[in-house]
């Protein structure tokens, strides 16, 4: 299992803290592999793009018309976290249905 997010996210914090056996990927120095950057993206569309984040709230009118695939590659800490890999399916955040869909 893989958990992508940033290490100074609090929501990330707990999602690794309840998965331990998680190999955590911090976004921001490694990046998401293109792969699974675009297939976070078909399943998940634009609500992979935190609008909320300061990352999003920094950029100009003209960066945020950009793809998603393009903000998201340019700018990785723009992407919603948690994103977990089990191996088979993608979440995304650390919601209830999140927690009990991987047993937590």
């Amino acid at each position: 299992m893989k958990l992508y997010g940033l290490k100074t996210c609090d929501t990330c914090r707990k999602a690794k803290k309840a998965l331990p056996e998680a190999d955590f990927i911090d976004v921001r120095e490694e990046g998401v592999p293109a792969e699974l950057l675009s297939a976070a993206l078909v399943r998940f569309g634009d609500k992979l793009v935190n609008t909320r984040s300061t990352t999003w709230r920094e950029l100009s009118e003209e960066d945020r018309k950009g793809t998603p695939q393009e903000l998201l590659t340019q700018h990785p800490t723009l992407m919603k976290r948690p994103l977990i890999d089990d191996g088979e399916t993608l979440y995304l955040g650390w919601d209830k249905a999140t927690q009990a869909s991987l047993g937590v």
